[in-house]
């Protein structure tokens, strides 16, 4: 357990989905640092022994538990909440998967698909991917939001106003998260944790891996914050820059349909050249490879890159 820090949330305090009516797990003062018991986004469904088959599985009623939620003292609407992300203790276990109707491509791979990983959880050295690959890795969690002012019980899968699911792979240790307060306390809470991610996550899941994170909570009165911004603590690409790029891209009126053009056809590159399973390939992306928007001004097309990072093959 972190020995600075002023409370530890453990993973029994968890929910699904946001809910202002939630009793919070712990009524904490601006500056307290706080250490979270993370579940993974299957909520313990999917282990180090599961199989395809538990993938097909999954009760979607229990994804995307986040532990909390987190009363903080003095925070009302209008303020924002300050989250300093001091470190990750990952767990070392992680998965990937493949989940029907669910991903960018989900026209294209209709049949479930898993991938077991196994990390070293202190030196966090790439991760292997089948005989060749090694996935640099970067802790965030996916995960991270306050309670909405509206009413009722709402799904945790979209990201919103207040954060929640956002996926932003920088929100890793260093980083600096304000995000709006909408209820008195903010009732914040986090999990959905990673220990890799690309910017997209376009086959739906990243190296989804439970583990502790510790953050600071505090507060910025009248903020006024439209949408959560964030500042990172330094350079953001660095464990996967070494060995440069390969990259494909989608050209056209929709950014969508440029988004997956972009990756389907990364997807065949990397099939062909590795002879891998084009869903392995897929699931491969989805944890190191970076969407990103090249050109959003010449109309009527605009430019999609997809950027594979090739130190994962050399």
């Amino acid at each position: 357990m972190c020995s600075n820090c002023d409370y530890t949330i453990h993973s029994r305090h968890h929910h699904f989905g946001w809910d202002n009516t939630f009793q919070p797990a712990q009524i904490v003062a601006p500056g307290s640092t706080i250490e979270f018991e993370c579940l993974d986004s299957s909520g313990g469904q999917l282990t180090a022994g599961s199989t395809v088959a538990d993938v097909e599985a999954l009760d979607f009623g229990k994804i995307n538990p986040v532990t909390g939620p987190i009363f903080v003292e003095g925070a009302e609407p209008g303020d924002a909440l300050k989250i300093t992300i001091e470190a990750f203790k990952p767990s070392g276990f992680g998965w990937t998967a493949n989940i029907p109707g669910f991903g960018l491509l989900a026209d294209d791979f209709k049949d479930p698909a898993l991938t077991i990983w196994k990390y070293d959880p202190t030196t966090l050295e790439p991760a292997l991917f089948g005989k060749e690959g090694r996935v640099p890795l970067k802790p965030f969690a996916g995960t991270i939001g306050c309670a909405p002012a509206e009413a009722g019980h709402h799904s945790v899968v979209p990201p919103r106003r207040m954060g929640g699911n956002l996926d932003i792979r920088d929100l890793s240790a260093g980083t600096v998260l304000y995000l709006p307060v909408e209820v008195a306390g903010a009732l914040f809470s986090v999990g959905d944790t990673h220990a890799a991610q690309g910017d997209g996550e376009v086959c739906g899941t990243a190296i989804e891996s439970p583990m502790n994170t510790v953050l600071t909570l505090d507060l910025v009165k009248d903020a006024r914050l439209q949408m959560p911004r964030f500042t990172t603590a330094g350079p953001v690409t660095r464990h996967l820059d070494a060995k440069g790029y390969e990259v494909t891209t989608g050209i056209g009126p929709d950014l969508m349909a440029g988004a997956k053009m972009a990756v389907a056809q990364m997807v065949d590159l990397l099939s062909a050249r590795y002879q891998m399973d084009p869903v392995d390939a897929y699931m491969l992306v989805s944890t190191c490879g970076d969407l990103r928007i090249s050109e959003i001004v010449d109309m009527p097309n605009w430019v999609v890159s997809f950027y594979f990072p090739r130190c994962v093959f050399e």
